[in-house]
Formats: C-alpha cells, structure tokens, sequence
C-alpha cells in the first residue's frame, strides 16, 4: 500500500485529492472495518440522543371520582305519610352535612307510642325498616303514650321537633348510644340536652303489648334494647333523622 499523508484540517495546507487517494489505495479488510465502526458510532450518537430525557411536562392531576347520585325514591313508602316524607326530603337537601344521601329515619310523632312510627326508609330502593320509639315524659305529662308538645329548652324532658345529624357513637349509662345534633332552631339544644339514640327496656314490644304504650324518656330517641344495634347499624353516622307530628 502507497502512503499518503493529509492534511489536518486546521493546517492550512491543500493536498489536493492526496486524501482521495490514500482512502482508494486502503487494505479492503480495513475500509470495511472503519465503515462498519462509523456506523456504531453514528447509532450510538442517535440512541443516546433519543434516550435523552425532553423537557418535563406537567401531568394532570388525577381527580377523584365524581359521587353518583342516589336514585331517591319519587314517592313516600306506604307506611310513611307523604307530607312527612316530603318535608324530610327537604331537609336532607336543605343540610349539606348529611353525608349519608341514601337513607334516612323519619319519627312520626302523630303516631302513639304502641305503633312503630321510626321509620327508616332506603332511599335508593324504597324499602322501609320500622320501629317503637319513646318520647320525652316533658312532652306526655299524662303518660298517655301520645305526645302533646315539643320542646327545644334545656331541662324540659321533652322531645323536640327537626332534622337531626346522627353523631359520633358511645357506651353511656344505657349501653351503646348515638349523639345526635340538632340541624334546626327547634332542636338545637339537643346536643347540650344529651338527646341522643339509645336503647331502652321500656321501649320493647313487650311493654307496649302489656300496657298499651311504652314508658317515657327525658327527651331522647328510646328503641328496645332488642334492636338498638340494628337501629344503629342503620343509620351509621352523618345520617338524618327528621322527627314531625303533623296531623293531616
């Protein structure tokens, strides 16, 4: 093989085809050799530029899921009078607190005490669960076993009318219990009266089979000890109790 020397590219000298020359009289086995290191190099340039990280862009922010509307049932269950369940539809969509939208207890209070009148109704299918409930011996002087008053006052005893937040659940002097806020001006004592959900001996069928009435409470919402897990279990927290006497 003839040798030619080229020219550095900075050297200011022209060697004419002197290049052209030396690269036709190269060793075939070597031509072959640098083309195919040439074109390693050329493939590692491209994959390393495409492997280079871009420039960052924001990612979206997953939102969470939109809640689905409970399909309500568009008339009162059977045993629940329609101006009563109206006017608890109201207030489930007057008090944006209540969280649970699907279920609801409505306490008709027109009703005696020896009639279930705890109604706890699915608002998603309509099928209603009731139960005996006690009143307030303030709102039943007598012990007729019908209440004939409501009332909001602090030592009153008696049951007090509205919508009402099922709370946070405790063991109290009846075993376990739920607090109860009160949503409207006609019972928004009842937290600092201590109206809550509990069980009761005088609030079993029992009683009411043998006297005609169940005994009374000092206000709270009193089912028979027989049920009150039930009770609770069903309601949960963040439901609504709407309690109304309306004679139609």
């Amino acid at each position: 093989m003839r040798k030619t020397l080229c020219a550095a590219p900075d050297s200011g000298k022209d060697l004419g085809g002197a290049c052209t020359l030396a690269a036709q009289s190269m060793n075939p086995d070597r031509r072959r050799f640098l083309l195919s290191a040439s074109v390693l190099v050329a493939g590692a340039v491209g994959t390393a530029r495409a492997s280079a990280p871009g420039p960052m862009r924001a990612l979206k922010p997953m939102l969470p899921a939109q809640p689905i509307a409970p399909v309500t049932t568009p008339t009162p269950p059977a045993l629940v009078k329609p101006a009563l369940f109206a006017q608890a539809r109201a207030a489930l969509e007057r008090h944006p607190q209540i969280v649970n939208r699907h279920r609801m207890a409505l306490v008709d209070f027109a009703a005696p005490s020896s009639e279930p009148r705890l109604h706890i109704v699915n608002l998603l299918d309509g099928t209603t669960t009731s139960y005996l409930v006690a009143h307030g011996s303030g709102s039943d002087p007598d012990h007729s076993g019908w209440l004939e008053r409501f009332s909001n006052a602090p030592g009153s005893n008696a049951s007090c009318s509205g919508a009402f937040l099922t709370a946070d659940p405790y063991v109290g002097k009846h075993g376990p219990s739920q607090r109860l806020q009160g949503l409207d001006p006609t019972n928004d004592n009842a937290m600092s009266r201590a109206i809550v959900l509990h069980g009761a001996w005088y609030a079993e069928p029992t009683l009411a089979g043998a006297r005609g009435k169940l005994g009374r409470s000092q206000g709270c919402f009193a089912v028979g000890d027989s049920v009150r897990s039930q009770v609770m279990a069903q309601l949960g927290r963040g439901s609504l109790i709407y309690a109304a006497k309306l004679v139609v």
